[in-house]
């Protein structure tokens, strides 16, 4: 989704959290910056609907589960409160309960990009998710073209590896899932030649 500053100056925390439970907007807090989410387009929306359903068929008999879309998540090391496009926690989610939930410690964040908040998902959000000691795996699903980046934690250092055809697979390790990259574009159609 969309992240654009609300305001100019620094936010509290708690001017954040009490802000964001009197709102009916989604609100991202990063470094003091209050961003409004704004709504995702066609595309956004497909490619998280179609990922977080294979995702959940994969996991209804599994310790853990996909959450989408309004779970916000708490960065615990920096501060941070965002809202990833699909979370999947393993075993019972432990929850802050300040001014509404946040989820603490995710396995796997899945960012679908959008071209405004690309370089944000990217650099500011992805070095404030690598904080989080549960989180396992990042991946960014482009909507402007066939591109699922993933990124694994090896010890103290993320690998990446870039998936551009639709016939090769997402394997999820840490939670014991695979997806084609078929299946992740399965109902999005593109505006030029893919």
């Amino acid at each position: 989704m969309s992240a654009f500053p609300k305001v100019k100056h620094k936010w509290t925390v708690e001017e954040y959290l009490a802000m964001e439970a009197a709102s009916d907007e989604k609100h991202e807090f990063i470094d003091g910056v209050v961003y409004t989410m704004e709504r995702g387009s066609i595309k956004h929306i497909q490619l998280v609907g179609t990922t977080s359903a294979h995702l959940y068929l994969q996991l209804r008999d599994h310790p853990c589960e996909v959450l989408f879309t309004n779970m916000r998540l708490k960065i615990s090391k920096t501060g941070n409160y965002t809202y990833p496009d699909i979370v999947v926690v393993c075993g019972k989610p432990e929850i802050e309960r300040l001014y509404g939930e946040s989820l603490l410690k995710p396995t796997v964040i899945i960012e679908v990009l959008s071209p405004s908040t690309e370089n944000y998902d990217r650099n500011q959000k992805f070095q404030s998710y690598r904080t989080l000691e549960s989180l396992q795996e990042y991946v960014l699903i482009s909507q402007d073209s066939i591109r699922v980046e993933h990124f694994v934690r090896h010890s103290d250092h993320w690998r990446v590896f870039d998936l551009t055809q639709s016939e090769e697979n997402l394997t999820l390790a840490s939670i014991g899932c695979t997806l084609s990259v078929r299946e992740i574009y399965e109902k999005v159609t593109f505006d030029h030649n893919v």
